[in-house]
């Protein structure tokens, strides 16, 4: 019987980041890329330009952001909407997910969806009131 080498080495993994989206807020990426899989940090309604959350509570205007935001780092590691495989949308009240929802389907609902969790916070960063992450398969 053949075993594997126990000393398994790492995908190799580049960071991703760009102006399009907004500047990390803590020690991480926007995103990492690693052996052909992407993985998007949460993004929440920050207009990359100044930092500045957007909508002013309104979770579709902050969802639109979201989205946008999320976009542009996909965009930037070379993948769009439909290599996304896995997402997670964060919300601090579950009476927003019809509206969250609906935008989300105008970016991830062309041909398969990815599977996704959705799940009520107690709090986001600055105040937010909607985050997505998500994974894409770029190999």
């Amino acid at each position: 019987m053949t075993h594997t080498d126990p000393k398994m080495t790492a995908p190799s993994m580049q960071a991703i980041n760009t102006a399009s989206a907004p500047a990390p807020v803590g020690p991480y990426n926007q995103a990492v890329l690693a052996g052909g899989w992407l993985y998007c940090s949460g993004q929440i309604a920050l207009d990359p330009a100044n930092g500045a959350m957007v909508g002013q509570g309104d979770v579709e205007a902050e969802t639109r952001q979201v989205l946008k935001n999320l976009m542009a780092v996909l965009k930037a590691a070379g993948a769009e909407a439909t290599q996304v495989v896995r997402t997670t949308v964060y919300l601090i009240d579950l009476t927003d997910f019809q509206r969250v929802n609906a935008l989300y389907a105008e970016v991830f609902g062309l041909g398969i969806s990815p599977a996704r969790a959705c799940v009520q916070v107690a709090a986001l960063p600055k105040g937010g009131r909607v985050e997505i992450d998500c994974i894409a398969w770029l190999g």
